[in-house]
C-alpha cells in the first residue's frame, strides 16, 4: 500500500499540488501537516508512520517534505527500513524498495555521518583554541573566593542556620553543602 505524506510550512500555502501528485502516484491514504520550522509538531507524519505496515511504502512529493534536516531524514528512513517499510520521493525519483534507491539512501546516511563528524571536530577545535587562550567552559562558580571565606566563617559560627547562610550568600543548600564538603577534603 502506498501511503502519502504532504506538508506545507504555513497556513497560506496549499497542499493541492502535493495531494494531486501523491494521488496520481497511487497513494490510497494521505496524511498532511501544516507546520514549519525545526520545533514544529508534525502530527500528520506521526500518524502516517504509525499507520504504515510492513511492505507498505511512504510516498512524499519531495524529500524536504519528510525530513527537517539531513540527519532527521536519514533517521526516519532508517526507522522505516527497520520496520520493512519502503520510501519513495516523487521529485527526486528515490525509491528505497529498489537497489538504486537503497544506494542513494546509504549515500545520504554517509553524508549525515560526515556532517555530524565535521560539527564534532569544529566544536572540539573551538574548545581547544579557547582553552589555549585561558578560557574555561561551563558555568561560573556560584561562590567566589570572598563568598567562600564568608560561607566558612558563617558555618563555623553555630548560631547561624544553613537556611540563614544560604539566604545571605544567595545560594542553594546543595551548593553550600558541596562547597563545605570540598573544604573538608582539603
Amino acid at each position: 500500500m502506498f501511503i502519502g505524506y504532504a506538508r506545507v510550512s504555513t497556513a497560506d500555502q496549499k497542499l493541492d499540488l502535493q495531494n494531486d501528485a501523491l494521488t496520481k502516484a497511487g497513494c490510497e491514504r494521505i496524511f498532511a501537516d501544516t507546520a514549519g520550522g525545526v520545533g514544529a509538531e508534525r502530527v500528520g507524519l506521526e500518524q502516517a508512520l504509525a499507520f504504515a505496515r510492513k511492505e507498505d511504502t511512504i510516498v512524499v512529493w519531495k524529500l524536504d517534505r519528510l525530513g527537517r534536516s539531513l540527519r532527521h531524514l536519514v533517521e526516519t528512513l532508517a526507522a522505516l527500513r527497520d520496520r520493512g517499510i519502503g520510501f519513495r520521493s516523487l521529485q527526486e525519483s528515490i525509491d528505497t524498495t529498489t537497489s538504486g534507491g537503497k544506494l542513494v539512501f546509504h549515500v545520504f546516511a554517509a553524508l549525515a555521518e560526515f556532517e555530524r563528524d565535521l560539527i564534532r571536530e569544529r566544536t572540539r577545535a573551538g574548545l581547544d583554541a579557547a582553552r589555549a587562550r585561558g578560557k574555561r567552559g561551563g558555568r561560573r562558580p556560584k561562590l567566589d573566593d570572598k563568598k567562600r571565606t564568608q560561607a566558612l566563617t558563617l558555618h563555623n559560627d553555630k548560631s547561624n542556620t544553613i537556611d540563614d547562610i544560604c539566604r545571605t550568600l544567595r545560594v542553594g543548600r546543595s551548593t553550600l553543602y558541596r562547597y563545605l564538603a570540598a573544604e573538608k577534603r582539603q
